[in-house]
Parts: C-alpha cells; structure tokens; sequence
C-alpha cells in the first residue's frame, strides 16, 4: 500500500498544474459544503432557541365560547375562567408539573415626574421555569411575596430600560395608582420568536395577588400549564378540557370553548424545519463538491489514456484488473484527501474571519452575541465532509479505474 501510495503521487506530480487545478475544484466544492452545514447549523439551533423562548413545552389556555349543546344549554355560553378553576385543575391533575394563572394589563408606573405605559402580567409563583424567566440582577418572587401581598415587580431588560434608560433598576421605587412598587429583579434578554400578548424583554411581571388589588379583578385571563414530560402533553391537554368542561358544564370536546396553545408543536415544526435546513444546505454543498469530482474523473480518465502501455505492460507481467482497480481508485483519493485538507484549513481560517451574522433585531443582541449566526467547526460537519469526500474520490476513480483494468494487454501494448 505504502508503495501504491507513493507511486500514485508521484504520477499526480507529473503534471502539477493540471493537478492543482482539478484539487482547486475539490478545494471551493468542500469549502462550500463545510460553510453551508456550519450556517445551516448555527441557523436551525438560534431558531429552535427562539421557539423554546416562549416556555419549554408549556401549554396557554383561555376562555372561549361553546359551539355545542351540552347539559341543556344552548351553544354560545360564554366560558370565563375563575381562580377556582386554576386551584381544581393544579389540584387534580397530577402529570402536571407547573400550573399559575395569569392576567394581562397595560399598567402607567410613575418614576420621577414621568409616568410609563408597561404591559404587566400578574402571574404565580410556578410561572418563571414554564415561561423561561432568567433573573439577570436581584432575585425572582418568592412565596412570601404571595402571602403577604408585598408590592414588588420583576422587569424585562427593554420595559426596564423604557423606565430607567440605564440605571440600575433594581431597589427602585415605581408608583402604580398611588402605591410604590419596589424593583426586586431584572430578568435576562432572551431570544423570543413569539408571544403571548407581549414578548417578555418588554414586560412587568408582579404578583397576581397584587392585579387582584389594583384592579379589583379576581379572576385571570389564562391559566398556564405544563406536564411532567412533553409526552404527557396530548394526556394534559384532555384532563384539562375535562375539568373545565365538568366545571363549566360543557361538552369536553368543544375545543372553541377553551382554546389551548401547545408551544410544544411550535418546537416540533422548529426542529423539523433545521432538520430540512441542514439537510437542503449539505445537498447544495455535496452538488458543488460534485462539480470538483467531475474534474477530478475528467484528469483520471486523462491518465488511464497517457498510460495506456504502462497499463498494458502492467497487465503483460501479471497485474491482475483489481490491482490496477486499486491504483487508479487510490490516485483519486490522494487527490481528493490533499485537496480536502486544503479545503478544511481554508474552511477554518475563513470561519475565524467571517463575523457573527445578526438573525433577529437589535433589540435581542448580548454581549456573547447569542442568537447570531456564528460559523463553528463542529465534529458532525467533518465527519460529513469526509464522508462526501470520501464517495466523491471512489466514484471519481472508479469508472477510470475500471476502464483501466478492462484493457486488453496486447491492445494496450500496441497503442498510439
């Protein structure tokens, strides 16, 4: 093998022009292929990292209206949610990990001699880990906050900046229609590609006993659920149409009289759509990789010709058609492999070059660059290259290589 090896550079040395040319298309194909699967990647991980930003497999419902006569009334009762229902659902539904109520306002807090409109969400304590909620400075509400009614607020970095313009947020004073509200934390920014009334960079977020004192409302707009485990989640989904139907007196499969929103799907069409994406960007990389293959068949056929009294001297002293199969395929592989390592160095330094390419507004931008396009080797994407290399020189070999070794001797021998 060491022999062959050799005497397949050494041939490839003969004409080093023609050479270099055909691993250049080898060089721009594999350079293709690395970057479209390193964008492709970088773009399907930020958008199911946006998808995700709503809440890790939660589950918003809200009141409707029934289409369907059930317990003696007619179709149209409208269906309002209580507090009891949210404490009958979280009571007894066990393959629930998380339920809080939730109700939206636009809330004017007062600071200095200025008043800001906030869209508020007055939520339970189980709200943070079902919507992703990050503190980034203070700290998150605690149950005391509930039971004593404390007045405190929670912000998101937009909604604080939109108050503060900069200043540390937190240990603030806010006057919401006479009473101060302390500033106890300010959340992270997060990447959030969609919503649920406000994206939560924008909002406040206080205790909901405290919407129940300022607004005198007792009952939410939503109720929040998650399950144990994505799998339950169809399971969820049925006991809580359940319990509000038996609640509510409603036919439990009249899904327009509780409307829910599985976040969970929005996660499954992401993750299908970057499955697609990379998938789409390695199919036009390997046809760009294909095109170099092309030339590098195009020079082995060259050469089986050029050689063809070596081929058939070759034959005349006892080489068999695998060995000569074996030489030509290798030939095509040396090339390949040194033309892809060029390729993977280049692919490297252009990747150390090429900046963060922004995906979503300014607005989501961190100092770590999260959620930018960022182009990264990764062990998958050269495993991938490889391989496509790897089929590229066999098949770019293999029909020289074959022609090589169907050769009749004597033919060969004589040829001009």
């Amino acid at each position: 093998m060491r022999e062959m090896l050799l005497e397949s550079w050494n041939s490839l040395r003969r004409n080093p022009m023609r050479s270099s040319l055909t691993m250049l298309g080898i060089i721009w194909g594999l350079v293709s292929v690395v970057l479209l699967l390193a964008y492709g990647e970088s773009l399907g991980s930020n958008i199911l990292k946006a998808t995700y930003g709503i809440g890790a497999d939660v589950c918003m419902s809200w009141g409707g209206q029934t289409s369907m006569n059930a317990g003696g009334q007619r179709a149209g009762k409208r269906v309002r949610i209580t507090i009891e229902d949210v404490e009958a659902v979280r009571s007894s539904i066990p393959i629930l990990k998380g339920v809080s109520a939730e109700t939206d306002n636009t809330i004017g807090y007062k600071y200095g001699t200025k008043v800001i409109s906030i869209t508020t969400k007055a939520i339970e304590l189980p709200y943070a880990e079902m919507r992703n909620l990050h503190v980034e400075e203070g700290r998150y509400f605690n149950e005391d906050d509930f039971i004593q009614q404390r007045a405190v607020v929670l912000l998101g970095p937009d909604a604080a900046q939109k108050i503060f313009h900069g200043a540390p947020p937190v240990g603030q004073q806010l006057v919401v229609q006479g009473r101060s509200f302390e500033v106890i934390g300010l959340l992270k920014r997060k990447i959030q590609d969609s919503s649920n009334n406000c994206q939560d960079n924008n909002c406040a977020f206080i205790p909901y006993p405290q919407m129940r004192e300022l607004f005198n409302q007792k009952d939410p707009d939503m109720i929040n659920f998650q399950p144990l485990s994505v799998d339950l989640t169809p399971k969820a989904i049925e006991e809580v149409r359940k319990v509000m139907a038996q609640r509510h007196n409603y036919n439990p499969k009249d899904e327009k009289a509780f409307g829910i929103w599985d976040t969970s799907e929005n996660v499954e069409d992401s993750k299908k759509f970057s499955v697609a994406l990379e998938a789409l960007m390695g199919l036009i990389g390997a046809l760009t990789l294909g095109v170099g293959g092309v030339g590098v068949m195009n020079i082995m056929l060259v050469s089986v010709t050029e050689r063809t009294k070596e081929i058939g001297l070759r034959k005349a002293i006892g080489a068999r058609p695998r060995d000569l199969l074996i030489q030509f395929i290798s030939e095509a592989l040396l090339l390949v492999f040194a033309a892809g390592l060029i390729g993977m160095v280049v692919s490297y330094l252009l990747m150390s070059i090429i900046p963060p390419m922004p995906l979503y507004a300014e607005s989501y931008h961190t100092l770590n660059n999260e959620g930018d396009i960022i182009l990264s080797f990764s062990y998958t994407i050269t495993l991938v290259a490889f391989m496509v290399l790897a089929a590229v020189g066999v098949f770019s070999g293999l029909w020289p290589a074959m022609k090589a070794a169907a050769m009749d001797p004597i033919e060969a021998l004589r040829y001009e």
